[in-house]
C-alpha cells in the first residue's frame, strides 16, 4: 500500500482493510478475483478538463460517458488523459493502479453518483496486487469529491477467474 495513503488514513483515524490478490489490471478483474460486486469496486480514470488533470472515480461495472461528463461539468473541453500525461504525477504507483485520493496528488476528484449508494468501497492501493476496503462515508469526508452523474453501466457480463493453464497462460471467461 502507498505510504502516503496509509499515513493519511491512519492520521485521520479511518478504519480500513488492505487485501492482497493475484496480479490483475482491470477493476472488473479485481472485483471478480476478490469476489466483490463490481459496483463496489471503485476505479479511477484520469481526464483532462481545460488541460488540467482530474480524477474520475466510478464503479468498476460502469464506464465514463464523455457526453454526460461534458454536460455535468459544463464544458466540452474534457478528454481522456494519456498515461504519459499522468504517470509522473503518481511516482510510487503502478500505472493504472492509482487510489481515488486525488486530493493527495493535487487533483480535483469527481465521483459518480452511483458509487455514493455503496456503504463500502474497494479500490487499488497503488499496485496491481493490493486493494483497500473502507466506508464510503470516510472516503467522502476525506476527499470531498464533486458528486456528478457521468457514467453508463457496462453490459451485464459476468467475469470469472480461470487459473493459468499448464502452458502458463491466464484466461478470462465471459458468460451472460
Amino acid at each position: 500500500m502507498l505510504d502516503i495513503l496509509r499515513s493519511y488514513l491512519d492520521k485521520e483515524e479511518v478504519k480500513y482493510v488492505v487485501a492482497s490478490h493475484s496480479r490483475a489490471f482491470t477493476a472488473q478483474e479485481i472485483a471478480a478475483l476478490a469476489h466483490i460486486p463490481g459496483k463496489e469496486m471503485a476505479k479511477t480514470v484520469i481526464v483532462r478538463i481545460h488541460d488540467k488533470l482530474a480524477m474520475m472515480v466510478l464503479p468498476a461495472s460502469y464506464n465514463v460517458d464523455f457526453t454526460r461528463l461534458s454536460h455535468a461539468i459544463g464544458t466540452g473541453d474534457v478528454y481522456l488523459a494519456a498515461e504519459s500525461d499522468f504517470k509522473d504525477k503518481f511516482p510510487d504507483c503502478e500505472v493504472g493502479a492509482m487510489p481515488p485520493f486525488g486530493n493527495l496528488f493535487d487533483m480535483d476528484v469527481y465521483v459518480a453518483q452511483s458509487l455514493t449508494e455503496d456503504e463500502i468501497i474497494f479500490f487499488n492501493a497503488g499496485s496491481h496486487t493490493e486493494l483497500v476496503k473502507m466506508n464510503y462515508t470516510d472516503f467522502d469526508r476525506l476527499v470531498q469529491p464533486k458528486v456528478i452523474s457521468f457514467t453508463t453501466r457496462l453490459p451485464s457480463e459476468v467475469y470469472e477467474y480461470i487459473p493459468p493453464s499448464e502452458e502458463g497462460e491466464a484466461a478470462k471467461a465471459e458468460s451472460p
